[in-house]
């Protein structure tokens, strides 16, 4: 069982380690018991998963993608031919490549409201040595 520290915890959550050591006395997340306090990894895993917010981006819209990130451009960088696009998607950093005629058919510049949509094959995960 992977045991992570209340601290953790609370910055893959997004909240206070007030609010962690509530979740485990609530019963909401799982403690990965030892000293100091700390956190089961799988229960905090599915706790992320469960209360995940994923803002709408409004269009209803079927598609085969799972990887949708709402967010803001945050800077457009253009040549004659390509651009490069990047989007703040709460805390994730997205970059795109794209030619500067689609840029500018979107409309895409700083502080538009886009959707980063990613649909790879090939998906490479790392962990820590402590991990393993």
């Amino acid at each position: 069982m992977t045991q992570i520290r209340v601290a953790e915890a609370a910055r893959f959550l997004g909240v206070s380690d007030d609010t962690v050591r509530r979740l485990l006395s609530s019963g909401a997340l799982e403690s990965g018991g030892g000293s100091p306090a700390s956190v089961d990894g799988a229960s905090l895993g599915r706790y992320a998963r469960e209360h995940a917010v994923v803002p709408s981006d409004g269009l209803g819209v079927a598609r085969s993608a799972r990887n949708r990130f709402v967010g803001i451009v945050t800077e457009v960088v253009s040549d004659t031919v390509m651009s490069q696009v990047e989007l703040q998607c709460g805390p994730h950093r997205v970059v795109s490549l794209m030619s500067t005629e689609s840029v500018r058919e979107l409309g895409l510049e700083p502080g538009v409201v886009a959707v980063a949509v990613v649909k790879a094959t090939t998906v490479i995960v790392e962990t820590s040595d402590d991990a393993r």
